[in-house]
């Protein structure tokens, strides 16, 4: 015995959309989410319309030529055009060092000490003079070892370091210089004679860029014409280099701009993309918002904004899952007011009409929310009211 079923008129007018549509565009029938209507009509022996050829890309101008990816061990381009920028930086390297001093650390004194007592203020002064005795007899390896003597007594000195430095330099040691040298800065900021060894010392490492940088403040700290010499002598292949690093970093910004203007261009792609494609599923979709109603919820943003809420979003998908799940949220407010406003968005006025649910008329066609007897005090019929059920009606 058949039972009398009647469809709400709001499913029926969807019904008669999507019907009209398919009349207009039958291959629309071939969409993978059609695919169980189209195994009803199968199933009825109806004729199928074709499924339409996928439509081949216009090739106005011949396709580009593969590009075969670099391997990873492969330089890439750019790293080719530094390299060779680079290598064509012809230097003048007479006079550099090919095998200079071992950067062994020597004695520094005692950086902790601050204050001499009286005797070894004495002591200090005698060693001192001893060693700059021996410096002006040319003893470079004996002048060494005084300035290092008093250096133990008077770690704080800016003059013994940059004097032991000049031995070093004497002793084509640059290494040990530039140690020395940039202690005695550290000690007095304004030491010309420690800026012009280390400078001298730069210049025999081939360090042309950090000789010129020193020199130029040792002649502005304290002009002095072996300084300004040595300055001229390093000046030529200093601002090669500092050409290149300019052309460099040129580069680098040019290649940073490029790539930046490569993301943009990217990212706009994908934008039009994206909203080509949401225009075609809307030119294609169901008047109405789409097959149930959902397209027209999916372009709601304050519903859009709810179901971003993992509690609202998780008792949706309950509620999908089996509809009677929706006793449980009775008294969440915030899932309440989405299925309300889902329910007007849908197509129903109010909340009654709805086959099985009684009462949300405007979420028939919802798939996956029919068929929920015993659900009658959940709004009435449309149009009309009904009273608040008791705790027992619930239970019932």
């Amino acid at each position: 015995m058949s039972m009398p079923f009647d469809l709400p008129k709001a499913a029926i007018e969807q019904l008669k959309g999507f019907i009209h549509l398919c009349r207009t565009k039958p291959e629309i029938i071939h969409k993978p989410e059609l695919a169980f209507f189209r195994d009803y009509l199968q199933s009825l022996n109806a004729d199928i319309p074709p499924a339409p050829a996928a439509e081949e890309p216009k090739q106005s101008t011949p396709p580009p030529k593969e590009e075969i990816p670099a391997k990873d061990n492969e330089p890439k381009e750019e790293d080719i055009d530094m390299s060779s920028d680079e290598s064509e930086v012809e230097l003048d390297m007479e006079g550099v060092i090919g095998d200079p001093d071992d950067d062994q650390p020597h004695e520094m004194g005692d950086v902790n000490k601050k204050e001499m007592t009286d005797e070894e203020m004495e002591q200090f002064d005698e060693a001192r003079s001893n060693a700059m005795s021996t410096f002006s007899e040319g003893e470079w390896e004996k002048a060494v070892d005084m300035f290092t003597a008093a250096i133990k007594l008077n770690p704080n000195s800016a003059a013994m370091f940059a004097k032991r430095g000049s031995c070093f330099l004497k002793l084509k040691k640059p290494r040990a210089c530039v140690r020395d040298c940039t202690r005695a800065i550290e000690l007095n900021p304004d030491n010309a004679t420690a800026y012009k060894f280390r400078g001298r010392s730069q210049r025999l490492l081939g360090n042309f860029k950090e000789a010129a940088s020193d020199l130029r403040t040792a002649c502005k700290i304290d002009f002095d014409e072996q300084a300004d010499e040595w300055l001229r002598e390093v000046t030529p292949n200093a601002k090669k280099l500092e050409d290149h690093e300019r052309k460099k970093e040129r580069k680098r910004a040019e290649k940073e701009l490029k790539e930046k203007q490569e993301r943009i261009r990217k990212a706009r792609e994908a934008a039009a993309k994206a909203s080509a494609e949401q225009e075609e599923e809307e030119d294609s979709g169901m008047p109405g918002g789409g097959f149930g109603g959902l397209g027209g919820l999916l372009n709601d943003p304050e519903l859009m904004a709810a179901m971003s809420d993992p509690e609202i979003a998780k008792a949706f998908q309950d509620i999908t899952s089996n509809p009677a799940n929706i006793m449980k949220y009775q008294g969440n407010p915030k899932v309440m007011a989405l299925l309300t406003k889902m329910a007007s968005k849908m197509g129903g006025g109010g909340m009654g009409g709805m086959p099985g649910m009684g009462g949300m008329p405007g979420m028939g066609g919802m798939p996956g929310m029919g068929g929920m007897p015993g659900m009658g005090g959940m709004g009435g019929s449309s149009g009309s009211s009904a009273p608040k059920p008791s705790s027992t009606d619930e239970l019932d």
